[in-house]
């Protein structure tokens, strides 16, 4: 067993070929997962990208074993951590004025390299247990984190003041009792002239009806009446 861990740590032809199945099987394993997903980046992407980064361990190795040549083998591999964090940049979009998607692409791209260069310089158990907690932490966690958002839901409700002179004191009520957001004054459906409107959007659980949080509103000092406008789930 010895003999065997010697023979893999070492440098020579048959181990570059290990070295290099290795990391396109370790890239291929999390680009499969980032597929499934329909993620920008995908089973070829990740590929390539610990491919290449394995390579540049592999060239570094060769510099310093093979030629002989006075060079820090970590200096090639080092660039590529730099050089993939453009690379991700490509993946992140912005979608609205606070909803970011790809951040976990482009880190998952990133993570990919560092194991395509442990497998260069022959860390095998490095690369391999990164590539599971990478798979566990893009799939398990993610449909945990899935899971639970989707039990979150936000409705919008109109709610009709008498006195238009409690906006600003109703609005921090709902702002710090029911966690409202993205307020809207506007005119009261009712056509009373000293009647105002309120928009609101409210957080509530799917297993919950939004007909307690219409009632708590009801209940409120001032108010007429509260009704679910257009139900939105959080993005």
């Amino acid at each position: 067993m010895t003999q065997v861990i010697d023979f893999l740590e070492s440098f020579n032809s048959v181990t570059v070929i290990i070295r290099l199945l290795l990391a396109g099987f370790l890239g291929g394993v999390i680009g499969l997962e980032r597929e499934k997903y329909k993620r920008p980046a995908g089973f070829r992407t990740h590929i390539l990208v610990c491919l290449g980064a394995s390579m540049t361990s592999l060239i570094a190795q060769y510099i310093v074993i093979n030629l002989e040549l006075s060079s820090d083998a970590a200096r090639i591999p080092a660039q590529v951590i730099s050089g993939l964090g453009f690379l991700g940049v490509g993946t992140i979009l912005t979608k609205g004025r606070d909803h970011i998607v790809g951040l976990t692409t482009a880190a998952g791209i990133w993570a990919v390299g560092t194991i395509g260069i442990a497998t260069g310089f022959g860390f095998y158990v490095g690369a391999c247990t990164c590539t599971v907690i990478v798979l566990i932490a893009t799939s398990v966690l993610y449909t945990l984190e899935n899971d639970k958002r989707e039990r979150r839901k936000n409705v919008e409700i109109y709610i009709e003041l008498r006195d238009e002179n409690k906006v600003n004191s109703f609005l921090k009520i709902l702002e710090k009792d029911f966690k409202a957001k993205n307020f809207m004054v506007v005119a009261s459906r009712s056509g009373r002239m000293d009647h105002i409107g309120i928009e609101a959007i409210f957080p509530i659980n799917n297993g919950e009806g939004g007909y307690e949080l219409l009632d708590d509103l009801v209940a409120l000092d001032d108010v007429i009446y509260a009704i679910e406008s257009a139900p939105k789930k959080l993005s």
